[in-house]
């Protein structure tokens, strides 16, 4: 027979369990942490992972709101060079799968082993994020009529495209491992350094020639339509960025074992192989000058942005290079990204201004 002081102390011990399978802030970790069987995101660690998704939800957007005939037009008529067009392409090719990537290195690869609640509530949103803008890419390809088969498969077919992703699917190879796990110092350094070519070197470095390069014709009121919908894409790609740098920066923090001298030289060697990448890139996409741009000024270009991207995580430049593009400074200089974010871009929501009690 069950008596009322059985059942009070069974209530007790259910509270004291419940108690006890409560999360506590401090046990909340980046990686290695075991509390990932729900999102459980109260109470918060990470605030910032969590201001970042508020700031990705205020600026949804979706390419079909962004009018294109202008830029049809523009592409049909005879006003374009073929430089130009090349340009234009070239960067179509690129993106409409490298963004495919970074999407799927987010579900596939970094989901699984990040193991704290508000950082995961953003990925998640990062993950719709592309596939936003991989849609883009295909209604710029549909609206202006372009041959899908030749932009979508440039990565195969373009060696400097190529090159690009090739160099990105080889750091997520490791990860996809069955095997795989963060619990060795060696396995979090291959995560992090995962991040590190995703976050630093395919959104941070990467995706920048290209937005000057389109941003470019907007700026002269050319496919003012693709121009439009980049400067969406940038907007979104500044908080990918600043998210990365805060995982990368703590992760860092919480398992400095892994930050050794040896990794570091590992990373800095990563992300000058990185800008090589991409000046050969640029000069394949400006074999010969246009909008008042050159092949050469994006060595300069990519030396400064990836010096800002080395000093964000802790390392130090390497390069010394000036901003060749003044007249981008509001837009996207690297000192300036906050600036950028708060300023409106046609229909975007402001930001939200969060205060933590």
């Amino acid at each position: 027979m069950i008596t009322f002081d059985d059942l009070e102390t069974q209530t007790h011990s259910e509270e004291n369990a419940a108690t006890n399978k409560r999360v506590n802030v401090s046990q909340k970790r980046l990686i290695n942490c075991n509390q990932v069987d729900v999102n459980q995101l109260m109470p918060l660690k990470y605030k910032w992972a969590w201001e970042h998704y508020l700031n990705g939800c205020a600026n949804h957007w979706m390419p079909t709101e962004v009018p294109m005939g202008k830029d049809i037009e523009l592409w049909k008529s005879k006003d374009l060079s073929e430089d130009e067009r090349r340009v234009i392409m070239r960067n179509l090719g690129f993106f409409s799968t490298a963004e495919s990537l970074v999407g799927n290195n987010i579900v596939l690869a970094i989901f699984k082993h990040v193991t704290n609640p508000e950082v995961r509530q953003y990925l998640l949103r990062q993950a719709f994020e592309e596939a936003i803008h991989t849609h883009t890419f295909l209604y710029i390809v549909e609206s202006l009529t372009l041959n899908q088969g030749e932009v979508f498969n440039m990565y195969n077919e373009i060696n400097s495209i190529h090159s690009k992703d090739q160099f990105e699917m080889e750091l997520t190879a490791d990860i996809l491992r069955p095997d795989f796990t963060t619990a060795t110092p060696e396995g979090a350094q291959k995560f992090l350094a995962n991040l590190i070519g995703y976050y630093i070197i395919m959104e941070g470095i990467f995706f920048y020639s290209g937005f000057v390069m389109i941003l470019s014709f907007h700026r002269q009121n050319k496919m003012t339509g693709i121009g439009e919908q980049f400067q969406y894409i940038l907007r979104d790609e500044t908080i990918h960025l600043n998210f990365g740098i805060d995982l990368i920066n703590g992760i860092k923090e919480e398992n400095p074992e892994i930050w050794t001298p040896e990794f570091q030289d590992h990373i800095i060697d990563k992300i000058k192989q990185a800008v090589e990448l991409e000046i050969q890139y640029a000069q394949d996409c400006l074999p010969r000058g246009i909008l008042g741009l050159t092949a050469p000024m994006f060595r300069e270009y990519v030396q400064y942005i990836a010096d800002r991207r080395l000093e964000r995580i802790g390392l130090k430049a390497q390069y010394r290079s000036k901003n060749p593009f003044p007249w981008m400074s509001e837009t996207i200089d690297l000192g300036k990204e906050k600036n950028f974010f708060e300023t409106r871009v046609n229909e975007y929501q402001s930001s939200s201004s969060l205060s933590w009690s």
